[in-house]
């Protein structure tokens, strides 16, 4: 696939940091994170991510391995990846072993995110300049690579060291994991991703200004890839929205009070990228008029991801930011609703259906006609036997 060319079929996500509000108690809420997972799995969604944070309070899984572990027994088909491993925070040759361990345990279900880190009050309480972090993630995907695919590896930087480096396990996926480098504002996931051929996954929301710095990302993946030899596959971009459908917009939008102002409120006052500015009274309104949420019914949705799709020239799956802006019985209902109508529309799950019903409309009359023949013939054999007499025994 060339990088001009358009995935012929999307695949749906989430991507779950998660958020929780402060107020709830944080063991009930990570069981509701499972069986979200367990209730997309259900419903056919083909990923999801799972973050890692330390700091902040609000984004509470520390260890996405652990969840992912967990999320696997209880599912059977959806993919499960580290949205993302943090890397300056792990020494690689740690974090490569826990991924072979968990690609063996998944069966191949595994994905391996990876990542700076996002939250600069994690990097500070480790002693980390944020400076610092998206060279040090670079410097651990260049010994990654090799050590997942089975090679021996020494290295030395200023944060680690690795001495006849090799793991003990092989990678259950051959010939490695599946792999993806987190892109936001900065253009070095995008490099990373391209110099190693790798996943992209475009985090961030999707206003005006947010697309411009994904698709200028994209553009950077590819003369990456072109650089280093490898093939700019859009396939494996994979871009994270969000978004909240109901039976009406006006379902929707009553829902989303339930804990949007509250998701806002923590961007603000803890993450470095607030997604709605300070001076915005209505997170709703503003969410809604930036194009950067469908908040409506499936229709709304479906025209979102369309313009999406048609402003970036196409990328390989749609992430939903699992935000906790609904209660969890409205949230369930929002996924029901995509994998009813949403996710069949962008996957043409229903062509064949569509050109059976319209080819037997198009020739009912025809074939009205044949069915009162058919029946006609049999009513007319009926009468004429009766009307011939009981036959006479021999």
């Amino acid at each position: 696939m060339t990088s001009s060319e358009t995935p012929g079929h999307l695949k749906f996500g989430i991507f779950l940091a998660p958020f929780h509000p402060m107020d709830e108690d944080p063991t009930a809420a990570i069981d509701r994170d499972l069986e979200l997972v367990e209730h997309l799995d259900q419903l056919g969604y083909d990923e999801a991510w799972i973050g890692e944070h330390h700091s902040g309070g609000y984004e509470i899984i520390a260890s996405p391995e652990l969840f992912i572990a967990s999320a696997a027994e209880r599912t059977k088909q959806i993919r499960l990846g580290t949205g993302v491993v943090s890397l300056p925070y792990h020494h690689p040759f740690m974090t490569a072993d826990r991924m072979v361990q968990l690609d063996h345990m998944t069966r191949g279900r595994a994905m391996f995110g990876m990542g700076p880190g996002a939250l600069a009050g994690d990097a500070y309480r480790m002693g980390i300049d944020p400076r610092d972090q998206r060279r040090m993630m670079n410097e651990a995907i260049d010994v990654l690579m090799p050590l997942l695919e089975g090679k021996q590896v020494d290295a030395k930087t200023d944060w680690f060291e690795l001495n006849q480096a090799q793991l003990q396990l092989p990678s259950y996926t051959r010939p490695r994991i599946e792999m993806a480098v987190a892109s936001a504002g900065s253009p070095a996931g995008a490099l990373a991703a391209g110099r190693h051929g790798l996943g992209m996954l475009s985090i961030g929301g999707t206003s005006d200004e947010a697309m411009e710095r994904h698709i200028h990302n994209w553009g950077v993946y590819e003369e990456a890839a072109a650089e280093h030899g490898q093939v700019a596959d859009r396939s494996v971009w994979r871009l994270v929205s969000f978004g909240h459908i109901a039976d009406t917009k006006e379902q929707a939008r009553e829902n989303v009070r339930f804990g949007l102002e509250r998701w806002a409120q923590y961007f603000r006052d803890v993450t470095t990228f607030p997604i709605v500015p300070d001076d915005i009274e209505d997170a709703l309104e503003f969410l809604v008029e930036n194009n950067m949420a469908a908040i409506g019914t499936p229709d709304d949705a479906i025209a979102h991801i369309e313009k999406l799709l048609e402003g970036t020239g196409g990328f390989g799956a749609y992430m939903e930011l699992a935000h906790n802006w609904a209660d969890f019985a409205a949230t369930k209902r929002h996924y029901e609703l995509m994998a009813r109508y949403v996710i069949p529309h962008f996957q043409r799950k229903n062509e064949l259906r569509e050109e059976s019903y319209d080819f037997s409309h198009r020739n009912r009359e025809e074939f009205v006609g044949f069915a009162r023949e058919a029946v006609q013939a049999e009513i007319d054999k009926l009468a004429a036997k009766r009307s011939s007499g009981p036959s006479t025994p021999s």
